[in-house]
């Protein structure tokens, strides 16, 4: 006769679950060559507060990073408020930074940045920290947007999933934290200013592209947000040992610029998903070549409410991150 088992119970509400094999304690040649391996789920640097101590298992955690213009508001956020507040044609700003940074083989975003802070002076436009910031209440988001956040955590939660979002853009800092929805991220990493001492902005202090856009997903990987830390984030960490593994990153951008954190976080096990404005022509079409040519996990258009595409989307990757974790615990050894 079998005796009943003494593994732990499935959190109430969940599906019957089959057990796995543990992974090895031993690093693999992958983590060595830091290549993605599939994460161990009782990684103790994910246990919630409230868990330690009190011998409750710890909870997954996923990371929701995004892109912004394009991706959570309609084109570009200089040119919903900062644009018209200097008189300046959006195409005629965009030709200048082509045409500037190509004859100075420079950065784009830098000489957009470089270009904002001299057309603003030219206008007599103020540059203060707060000016900046107050464009951000202009930005027009996309439909839902406003109430994804608490109804994604509020899904996560009731799946034991622990939720964190996140902003990996081009776009300015101030503007995003001047949003509706500023104060809804664990980390902003964007472009940002310089301030003297009366608060004016002066020069870059940072600035993301296409391609450095993806160091900030590595350090949501290893649990490095403060953008001055250069040790962590270059020092090498065990697989298992780091705070989110990739398996359990979303990143959701719009287009080409996304594409190296599209393929990054697809290809070392994590959802990619690209967004497209419903009232575009071509973005289905831009959608399906991403999709085509393997740099995507899914497409939907950028339509945050409830019940929509997208929606369906992110909360069947909570459910697979919670039934991976439960698969993962029935596969432990029975104390």
């Amino acid at each position: 006769m079998q005796r009943p088992s003494t593994q732990p119970k499935p959190k109430r509400g969940t599906k019957p679950v089959v057990a796995l094999a543990a992974k090895a304690e031993k690093p693999s040649f992958k983590e060595e060559m830091g290549e993605s391996v599939p994460a161990t789920p009782m990684d103790t640097t994910q246990t919630r507060q409230g868990d330690k101590g009190r011998g409750q298992p710890p909870k997954p955690t996923l990371a929701l990073a995004y892109d912004f213009d394009g991706t959570l508001a309609p084109g570009n956020m200089q040119e919903h408020a900062f644009m018209p507040t200097v008189s300046i044609d959006r195409g005629q700003f965009w030709t200048e930074v082509k045409q500037l940074a190509k004859s100075q083989e420079a950065d784009e975003v830098l000489v957009y940045m470089h270009l904002m802070l001299e057309k603003a002076r030219a206008a007599r436009v103020p540059v203060h920290r707060k000016d900046i910031q107050s464009f951000g209440s202009k930005l027009r988001l996309f439909s839902g947007v406003r109430n994804w956040f608490g109804r994604i955590d509020a899904y996560g939660k009731s799946s034991g999933v622990r939720i964190e979002h996140y902003i990996i853009s081009s776009g300015i800092k101030e503007i995003v934290e001047g949003t509706s929805i500023g104060t809804r991220f664990k980390a902003v990493f964007a472009s940002s200013f310089l301030y003297d001492p009366n608060d004016v902005a002066t020069w870059p202090a940072l600035a993301l592209n296409y391609t450095t856009k993806t160091q900030y997903l590595f350090r949501i990987n290893k649990g490095s947000l403060t953008v001055t830390d250069h040790s962590k984030i270059n020092s090498y960490v065990p697989q298992h040992e780091r705070r989110i593994p990739f398996e359990h990153i979303v990143y959701i951008g719009d287009g080409e610029t996304d594409i190296p954190c599209f393929r990054l976080v697809k290809e070392l096990g994590g959802h990619s998903i690209a967004v497209y404005d419903a009232a575009s022509s071509d973005g289905p079409a831009k959608s399906e070549k991403l999709m085509s040519e393997g740099r995507i996990s899914f497409a939907a258009p950028a339509d945050y409410g409830a019940d929509k595409r997208l929606d369906r989307v992110v909360k069947g990757i909570i459910d697979k991150v919670a039934a991976d974790y439960y698969l993962a615990l029935l596969g432990k050894a029975p104390r």
